[in-house]
């Protein structure tokens, strides 16, 4: 299957235009060969990462959501080839998310997991991809996202979860792995779908930019590098059904901006002011939008930064930035029919492109690789 740029119709925020397409647009391709399995099962999150030290990227998927499913780990031949398909751990649980991270500090990749109505697992790293059951972390609740950072600035990686209509929690890792129970954060009946960890106003602590669905308001909470956020501004219009959220500089500028993904709205852009404000406020993508999940990466090497969405119920769009933060264009992937819960973006085949793989709810799952869009002109 291979899906292309729509009629070269360029999406400039709500804006139709009719354009020329440069010859270093790209588009996404896959095939039943980059099916990732043969099975369907109700994924919600994919990451990537080299877990066996052989220079190219592995996949692991989170399955389940409300569900227990198996969870696996694809080992990456090369190519994009994942001939190697790993159970990870012996039991089922209602996954959302997972997570690559060197946890224990030995130098490779471990992997957290997080879930729904039941405890989050820790799965140590040998060295070469072979991961075993170290230990179980955090509250039963409503997890739906978990982000890795280190909080706590003592040189390990630490956990935020998020859950939705119940507390978000910080679990405190002690260096080998052990996670403890940190503060909470936000409200307590928070909807936080997803958090995106950063110095936005560049104090030097990290802050959170909550995603928040069921029409409560998005905020971010700045960090006083004492695991405290009590200081929060809100962003958005304050009744948004926001579900993922993702930051990078966007238009060059050097101050940090965020993007968010939206439930039957537009999608938003934030351009930051460097010190926790917004300068301008942009939509993008229709006006029914409903991504579930969001990832921002350089996809054809321009050097701007580009928005990944995946969708549900709808084809998937990569928004190509004309470095600006302003325009895009937009370039459609994925069967329209599919839920896609969740997506990462990397590296697969070696060629220096960013390729995405898609964690589609029901459906299968697969990698789309990044290749080179003929040049046409509009009609």
């Amino acid at each position: 299957m291979q899906f292309r740029l729509r009629h070269a119709t360029a999406t400039i925020f709500g804006l139709l235009l009719t354009t020329t397409l440069m010859a270093q647009d790209r588009t996404f391709v896959t095939s039943d060969r980059l099916a990732l399995g043969t099975d369907v099962y109700r994924s919600a999150s994919v990451r990537l990462g080299d877990v066996d030290s052989d220079g190219d990227l592995d996949v692991v998927v989170a399955n389940g959501r409300h569900w227990p499913e198996q969870n696996f780990l694809f080992l990456n031949a090369g190519r994009s080839t994942f001939s190697i398909m790993r159970p990870l751990g012996s039991d089922r649980r209602t996954s959302y998310a997972c997570e690559f991270a060197d946890l224990d500090g030995d130098g490779d990749l471990d992997i957290a997991t997080g879930n729904d109505m039941a405890p989050g697992r820790i799965f140590l790293n040998d060295g070469t991809g072979t991961f075993s059951a170290h230990g179980e972390f955090s509250d039963v609740s409503s997890l739906r996202s978990l982000t890795v950072a280190d909080i706590d600035s003592d040189g390990d990686i630490d956990l935020i979860s998020t859950c939705r209509g119940r507390a978000n929690r910080i679990y405190l890792n002690d260096g080998a792995a052990d996670f403890r129970p940190g503060p909470t954060f936000g409200r307590r009946d928070d909807s936080t779908i997803d958090v995106a960890v950063a110095d936005i106003n560049a104090d030097g602590y990290p802050d959170f930019l909550l995603a928040n669905r069921d029409r409560q308001a998005n905020e971010i909470l700045f960090g006083d590098g004492t695991l405290q956020f009590n200081q929060r501004t809100s962003f958005g219009s304050g009744n948004d059904q926001s579900r993922a959220i993702a930051v990078a500089d966007m238009n060059g500028d050097g101050k940090l901006d965020w993007v968010v993904g939206n439930i039957r709205q537009s999608n938003q852009l934030f351009l930051g002011d460097g010190k926790g404000g917004i300068q301008e406020t942009y939509s993008f993508g229709p006006a029914d939008s409903v991504t579930y999940a969001i990832a921002v990466a350089d996809t054809n090497n321009d050097g701007n930064i580009d928005v990944i969405c995946g969708n549900v119920g709808q084809a998937n769009s990569v928004f190509f930035n004309g470095g600006d933060g302003k325009s895009f264009v937009e370039a459609s992937f994925g069967d329209p029919a599919a839920a896609t819960y969740g997506l990462a973006v990397g590296d697969l085949d070696g060629d220096d492109f960013a390729d995405i793989v898609v964690a589609n709810s029901n459906s299968m799952n697969f990698v789309f690789l990044n290749r080179p869009l003929r040049t046409r002109t509009a009609h």
